[in-house]
């Protein structure tokens, strides 16, 4: 980075004011009806609810301080300011400088002790930054590729407390209150899952989809390529306005993520159930990437299910797809990390996630010396199982045969901090809305032993994941 721009994001980084108020409560009888709560509050202008690992769910919420970037240039907000700069066709690196200067004004101590591990960002990646970072950089358009939120106010909720922090003692109290609201109470009959109509939201698009498929097993077979996740997009009535924080409830009630989502950010809305993590990277620069492909639908009855899964496991197109994922994840968790720290902690299990069930993997390292979460992000993203094997050549096919941009979906949406964690959800299983458009899309693992047939069905499965909790305003 040139001595500008350094002293740009360091006079950026200057002007975020810390939270100061730091509070502890009570633990929550239920966090993630309180986190719904908290985003329905309209606070602010931006917000993300973010489930983490082990059952905790954070809420984020601001909109003074923020960063963005796109292939042209890189923009930072705080303090009614504003600074800019160009990315030169790299904005990762560019956006990962910017926050690092929060680092920076956390090492010089001027944070205090109440935020100890680090400053938390919230935020999301576009599916198109994949196109600067492995393919065709003409396909990233010039929409923004990421966008993250520094908070003005961040309660996490677990199961032992509830730890409120904020930048001064009117957003504390602003939070104190609503904690403080009595609960809601039993769900209403609007609140069950909607059945009707479903089957025909998930089937729109579907023949067109079959012949992007076919398409697909032919470059596959003409040796362009092995593997290929096509997607796609099931747009919503225009006449109807999904209720994304009822609908993002419903579903989650619903779902076994490995994480889920409900933001208002950067121009996107989404409440989203995600299967696997693109990666998880922790303060102590241990890093994680979690493989799922490989798909049989999971329904009520226990022996179809074992049925299917004896089927998943023994089934050479769902192997071949899923090994191929694995050792591909493999070579890009290298790329990153220590000599042979890299592991497969986890092969080949199965994972419930909602209406599906997943071949499950797990690959583990640890970063290098001159490595950090954004150089692993870099990596890793977009997960191999959104895109395909090899990753540049997956991607020139998915420009040629998919309708439009993907933008949020196969993106991430992350959590991280000053002090070296990245936690970062693959946006799949997820309702997406910006301006007056909502939508669901799904994809399938296309290889040369794929169907048109059975990867109809499989969109169908997932979509089922998300479908039948759509919750839309009353007005």
């Amino acid at each position: 980075m040139s001595t500008g721009s350094r002293n740009t994001w360091e006079a950026w980084a200057r002007s975020v004011p810390p939270l100061a108020c730091v509070s502890t409560r009570e633990p929550c009888p239920d966090p993630m009806a309180t986190a719904t709560r908290l985003a329905r509050a309209g606070l602010t202008g931006q917000y993300v609810v973010y489930e983490a690992d082990g059952g905790v769910w954070h809420f984020a919420a601001g909109s003074d301080v923020s960063v963005t970037a796109d292939t042209g240039g890189i923009t930072a907000r705080a303090a009614g300011r504003t600074w800019t700069s160009r990315t030169d066709g790299r904005p990762l690196a560019a956006f990962a400088d910017t926050l690092s200067a929060l680092r920076d004004e956390d090492d010089e101590g001027s944070r205090g002790e109440e935020n100890a591990g680090g400053r938390h960002f919230y935020g999301w990646a576009a599916f198109e930054l994949a196109h600067l970072l492995h393919a065709d950089p003409a396909s990233a358009g010039d929409r923004p590729l990421l966008h993250a939120l520094v908070p003005s106010v961040e309660v996490t909720l677990g199961g032992d407390s509830t730890v409120v922090r904020a930048v001064d003692e009117a957003w504390a109290r602003k939070v104190a209150d609503l904690l403080a609201e009595p609960a809601a109470g039993q769900p209403s009959a609007r609140d069950e899952p909607v059945r009707e109509g479903t089957e025909g939201i998930i089937a729109a698009g579907s023949a067109a989809y079959g012949r992007a498929v076919a398409r697909t097993v032919g470059d596959i077979r003409a040796g362009l390529l092995e593997k290929a996740v096509v997607s796609r997009k099931v747009p919503l009535p225009a006449e109807r306005h999904p209720d994304f924080p009822a609908t993002y409830l419903a579903g989650r009630r619903a779902n076994t993520p490995a994480r889920s989502y409900l933001l208002d950010l950067g121009g996107y809305r989404a409440a989203g159930f995600s299967p696997e993590t693109v990666l998880e990277v922790g303060d102590d620069g241990r890093v994680s990437t979690q493989p799922l492909a490989g798909t049989r639908a999971l329904g009520a009855d226990p022996a179809e299910n074992e049925r299917r899964r004896a089927e998943l496991l023994s089934d050479p197109k769902e192997v071949h797809e899923h090994a191929v994922s694995v050792r591909l994840a493999w070579d890009e968790m290298a790329a990153v990390c220590r000599a042979g720290s890299v592991v497969a902690e986890e092969y080949m299990a199965v994972r419930p996630r909602g209406s599906v069930q997943h071949l499950a993997s797990r690959v583990t390292g640890r970063l290098r010396p001159d490595t950090g979460p954004w150089d692993a992000f870099a990596s890793l993203f977009p997960a191999i199982t959104a895109t395909g094997v090899s990753k540049r050549a997956a991607l020139q096919t998915l420009a040629r045969h998919e309708d439009g941009p993907r933008g949020l979906y196969g993106g991430a949406v992350f959590r991280g901090s000053t002090g070296g964690a990245l936690d970062a959800a693959l946006v799949l299983r997820t309702l997406i809305g910006t301006g007056d458009e909502a939508w669901l899309r799904a994809g399938a693992g296309v290889t040369a032993q794929s169907s048109p047939e059975r990867e109809i069905e499989e969109t169908c499965e997932k979509l089922r994941s998300v479908a039948p909790y759509l919750r839309f305003s009353e007005d």
